[in-house]
């Protein structure tokens, strides 16, 4: 398969959040409208177009959403960081209903001095 010049692939990332230390870690809330930080050790590009699928602790619901890298954790950071990327939620109504059930779980939990994968 090929790609036109000028056209951007989108890439297409599964993130199943197992518990809320592990949503703790993943949420971006200092980025505009929200995001996710998702372990991969596939390099993308600051920009890229990301398409996630996720799933939050205790649903088996799968919510979509999209967005573009806006943070790299490459492999061996510092820290004993995971390897991935972080993506910032474009300006959906999925971004905002994901955004929402996220800071509902961790109502009380954000603003914590605790390291998370990006800061």
């Amino acid at each position: 398969m090929s790609v036109a010049a000028g056209v951007t692939r989108q890439t297409m990332l599964t993130v199943n959040i197992s518990d809320e230390n592990m949503l703790y870690n993943a949420y971006m809330p200092f980025i505009k409208g929200g995001g996710l930080f998702a372990q991969t050790p596939n390099r993308l590009p600051l920009g890229q177009a990301v398409f996630m699928v996720v799933t939050l602790p205790g649903s088996s619901e799968k919510l979509p959403v999209s967005g573009k890298v806006c943070w790299v954790t490459p492999v061996g950071a510092q820290g004993n960081r995971p390897a991935g990327v972080g993506v910032q939620f474009d300006d959906t109504r999925e971004s905002a209903v994901l955004k929402d059930k996220i800071e509902t779980m961790m109502a009380g939990k954000m603003g914590a001095e605790k390291a998370t994968f990006t800061m």
